[in-house]
């Protein structure tokens, strides 16, 4: 990167369109009813508005670094963010659920390179010693739009309309790619670089990617293998990201250099990322659930929840970026991942009697752990690279994160409800007469019926529907705390990948050579 160049303007440049492409992972969700109501969509009809995108912007973003080579990392930019803009303009104009679902398709698309090229333009233009201050500047913005992305749609949608939360990003879009022709400058490597398409590479990783994401977000709803659709879905993907990898192992000029995996560290940040986003993503899901369908609290409760640890998290990400140039960065990671596993576990005690605070005390340590984990670890996995290979890391890195997320909900949903049924089974088998808590229990809650005004004949009845209505209640407790334990656990398993990664040295040549 030339070293004329701003690298605050560059910054700022490259994480405003970032944070739309994240916000617009999840603004749309609590819109959908309306979305539905508005275009006469079913439900399955429009959650596809969220599959689709997701799925989109999950295949594009493997093939970032070989895009940038291809077209130019400037030129790249200034085609994803128009073509975001414009996607975003015809999803607000949808007049059918079919085609905001191409639309969406169209904006996942375009929106899928810009973070992993942000994040290589951003650890390009720092110096190596300045890298967790980039990183900082990444991970505020990439942490920053699932938090707002939910209240700001449900604001815009109450207020004005759905077809806002897509027009909003109009106006920022126009300004990214000014910024970006001002700001942005292609570095020598990449503007020298003669490329040729690999078609195959492209097509098998187009399906495989695609069927993936598709099927780890409609799983659960269609149970699973239990459906011919995910079968398929499942024989598809496995069998195309099978010839990819052949066929990008052998490509001359592959389309993702899956080579780069021989670097030891970075194959372990990828490992561990991984499971820090399924932990994240999977108890993100899980805790809004617990508290709406157990606790009773209304959806705002249940957003005030959350917020603090993702305040927690913006709040810490800063520090760390300062820290890790004077501290071991292997010790900041692990000490994430111990304070993330410990947040999953205090949540895995939870029961019905749990308060406010019992509950949102280990939502903020989460947020602090999480915020202990993403700087450094990014640092430790991707600061090796050299600047030929940035692109096609950080692609990597960011399919690699955005599947862990995807996988978490997945598994955590889930197992919830296998769980459930578990113990609803288990706890079922001491419903019997010759169960004297059982039979005490029901005659109270059958002579409390009588007392309030129901039939003698009809109070037995009702005192055994009470009395299941609280088993279904407990079985469904004790499946939230088996999820949240397992989360815990598999984060803990991670810590010792940690120590076999290389640790970072910063030095003033490294800052003078950038």
């Amino acid at each position: 990167m030339d070293s004329h160049v701003n690298k605050w303007m560059v910054a700022i440049t490259v994480m405003l369109p970032t944070l739309m492409v994240i916000m617009d992972t999840s603004v749309v969700n609590v819109s959908l009813d309306h979305i539905r109501g508005s275009l006469s969509a079913g439900i399955d009809e429009s959650t596809w508005s969220i599959t689709s995108y997701l799925a989109a912007n999950a295949i594009v973003i493997p093939i970032t670094g070989w895009l940038s080579r291809l077209l130019g990392r400037k030129r790249l930019l200034i085609l994803s963010v128009s073509l975001f803009t414009l996607s975003s303009l015809l999803c607000g104009m949808a007049w059918s659920i079919q085609s905001l679902v191409v639309f969406r398709i169209l904006q996942g698309l375009s929106g899928g390179s810009l973070q992993p090229i942000s994040q290589s333009i951003l650890l390009e233009t720092f110096p190596p010693s300045q890298h967790g201050t980039a990183m900082a500047i990444f991970g505020i913005g990439i942490m920053f739009g699932p938090i707002i992305g939910p209240f700001l749609g449900g604001w815009i949608t109450d207020n004005w309309s759905w077809n806002w939360i897509f027009f909003i990003n109009i106006p920022a879009g126009i300004i990214s790619i000014l910024m970006t022709v001002l700001f942005i400058v292609d570095p020598s490597y990449i503007r020298d670089a003669k490329m040729k398409i690999d078609y195959w590479g492209l097509a098998f990783l187009s399906v495989g990617i695609g069927c993936l994401q598709i099927i780890l977000d409609k799983g659960q709803r269609e149970d699973w293998f239990s459906s011919d659709f995910i079968i398929w879905l499942c024989v598809a993907s496995v069998i195309s990201l099978v010839i990819f990898v052949i066929v990008e192992l052998f490509a001359k000029h592959p389309i993702v250099d899956l080579r780069i995996l021989k670097n030891f560290s970075f194959s372990l940040g990828n490992i561990i990322i991984f499971f820090v986003f399924v932990n994240l993503f999977g108890s993100i899901v899980l805790l809004p659930m617990y508290l709406q369908s157990l606790m009773g609290y209304t959806s705002t409760l249940a957003g005030l929840v959350l917020a603090p640890g993702g305040v927690a998290t913006l709040v810490v990400m800063p520090i760390v970026g300062l820290l890790i140039t004077r501290i071991n960065s292997k010790g900041i990671v692990i000490a994430g991942l111990i304070v993330t596993a410990y947040s999953t576990y205090l949540m895995s005690e939870f029961n019905r009697l749990a308060d406010f605070n019992t509950i949102v005390w280990p939502r903020i340590i989460m947020g602090i752990g999480v915020g202990l984990i993403i700087i450094p670890l990014t640092t430790l996995t991707l600061s090796r690279m050299k600047k030929e290979q940035m692109g096609n890391a950080t692609s990597i890195f960011n399919l690699v994160r955005n599947i862990g997320g995807s996988f978490g909900v997945a598994i955590s949903t889930t197992i919830l409800t296998r769980r459930a049924q578990f113990h609803q089974a288990r706890l079922i088998d001491h419903l019997t007469p010759f169960d004297m808590p059982y039979a005490l229990g029901s005659d109270r809650a059958s002579q409390a019926l009588q007392q309030r005004g129901m039939e003698s004949a009809l109070s037995g009845q009702g005192g055994l529907a009470s009395i299941y209505e609280q088993v279904i209640r407990e079985a469904s407790m004790m499946s939230f705390n088996d999820v949240f334990y397992l989360l815990s656990v598999m984060l803990v398993l991670t810590v010792p990948l940690v120590f076999f990664m290389r640790r970072i040295y910063h030095d003033a040549a490294d800052d003078e050579n950038h």
